[in-house]
């Protein structure tokens, strides 16, 4: 495994060092990298306003560890990752998958170090957007997403900008749309920066409509809310556990866990369980070797009128009508 230790920036500072610790060169708005370590396409472009746009689409013919240990904590990086294949993010003491089919939008403060273990033979597109934390206050206010507490948001001393969530529909389809598109050259770069200006306000709105929770988060507390999703996700057949037990488990007192957990994934534990629960029923409902009945008793739903009106309130349809449309 070839282990990479970079840096990003909101700024283009951190092309070149990247390129060369990659036994690449820059080309261009491209990086270009050797066919033993991957096949495929980098391009970096300044979308201007302390906004970096790095755009990935490669197959990977080497296992890489690359560890992001930043030089400053003034901006975001937001992750917009479709990898296919096998792609963890990480820090010191948790594992957290990523890609097309996982968790595939990671906004991670520049503060906080972070590591990327991704195997041969995994196809990555991922859309890398940093931005700087002063520019999220002014594109707020630009394009009338009102925040409460921007100021405190964004500064460092006060508050972790951190969020382990899937993208939208609509993103998706943004990015695939992109995707389409040959890269270089002015056509593609004025999509590219239509295409980071429409993925940063939709998630502004996002966060917006939601109750921000103004805390700095550690490492140590990042580490120990991604071990309670992977318990959660562990024991999805069972019934929901006690907040009293998780707490415990993650070292946090009851309102410190609840607080945590819900500003790193948005949610709160017992909504990230049931979601789960519900994409577990619709995998196995897609095998289509289990009845909706034997699917609503292995994971344990209180009944199967339950199991119905909660899958149809997820998906927007029932369980039945779903399996007549495999």
């Amino acid at each position: 495994m070839k282990t990479i230790e970079h840096s990003y920036s909101a700024d283009l500072d951190w092309v070149a060092p990247l390129a060369s610790k990659l036994e690449g060169k820059v080309d261009g708005n491209f990086i270009i990298i050797p066919e033993s370590i991957q096949s495929g396409t980098r391009y970096f472009l300044d979308c201007g306003e302390g906004i970096i746009a790095y755009y990935i689409d490669v197959a990977y013919n080497k296992n890489l560890h690359l560890i992001q240990k930043n030089m400053t904590n003034d901006f975001v990086g937001m992750y917009y990752n479709l990898t296919e294949g096998e792609a963890t993010l990480s820090s010191k003491n948790y594992l957290h998958n990523v890609g097309r089919w996982q968790y595939n939008l990671s906004v991670i403060d520049s503060a906080l170090e972070s590591n990327y273990f991704v195997k041969a033979g995994s196809k990555t597109y991922v859309l890398c957007i940093f931005v700087k934390k002063n520019t999220i206050e002014s594109f707020a206010k630009k394009n009338n997403i009102n925040f409460r507490d921007i100021d405190k948001i964004t500064d460092p001393t006060k508050n972790t900008i951190i969020r382990f969530d899937r993208m939208s529909s609509e993103s998706y389809h943004i990015l695939t749309d992109l995707r389409k598109l040959k890269v270089g050259g002015p056509i593609f770069d004025l999509n590219l920066i239509g295409t980071v200006q429409l993925l940063l306000a939709n998630y502004l709105k996002k966060m917006a409509s939601h109750r921000i929770i103004i805390q700095t988060v550690n490492e140590a507390d990042l580490a120990n809310i991604v071990a309670i999703q992977m318990f959660l996700i562990s024991n999805i057949e069972d019934h929901f556990p006690t907040i009293k037990l998780m707490a415990s488990k993650a070292n946090m007192s009851e309102s410190k866990f609840k607080n945590i957990f819900k500003k790193i994934t948005g949610i709160t534990p017992n909504t990230f369980f049931m979601d789960n629960k519900l994409l577990k029923a619709k995998e196995l409902l897609e095998e289509n070797q289990l009845s909706i009945l034997q699917v609503s008793d292995k994971l344990n739903f209180t009944n199967n009128s339950y199991f119905a009106s909660k899958f149809k309130e997820q998906f927007g349809i029932s369980p039945k009508n779903f399996i007549n449309q495999l």
